[in-house]
């Protein structure tokens, strides 16, 4: 069996019900979230931030996932600013939620696009030694 196919058997983002599982349902939760008040939006983002950058750093040690190593940080990272503009420390006006999303939805295909067509999908031996 070579590297490939072992790395992609262990990459939940290879089959749908994992992937829905792992970041679809977290991604709904989002986008559910909008039509909610903001109380309850900074909770329901900063679960699911949480969720998906938990699960993109546990991929890229599972498999060597090349995105997921930059985009389990970047959702975490952007936990901060979640709660910040929800507790109302950092007010970024009324399109605030709006760019929240817009930067948690599509950074993290940014990302993906750009981490893999730099490195390739898998670019990391999944037991973590050096890169091949």
């Amino acid at each position: 069996m070579t590297d490939q196919v072992s790395e992609e058997r262990k990459d939940w983002a290879g089959s749908f019900r994992a992937y829905m599982t792992v970041w679809g349902f977290p991604t709904l939760i989002i986008l559910a979230g909008i039509f909610v008040d903001a109380d309850t939006r900074t909770i329901l983002w900063t679960g699911s931030l949480a969720w998906k950058g938990v699960a993109c750093l546990l991929n890229a040690r599972r498999c060597g996932r090349t995105h997921c190593r930059f985009t389990g940080p970047f959702y975490l990272l952007l936990i901060v600013p979640v709660l910040f503009h929800g507790l109302g420390a950092l007010p970024l006006g009324v399109y605030g939620w709006w760019v929240l999303g817009i930067i948690i939805l599509f950074g993290g295909k940014l990302i993906w696009w750009a981490t893999e067509s730099a490195w390739g999908k898998f670019s990391m031996p999944a037991d973590g030694s050096k890169a091949r």
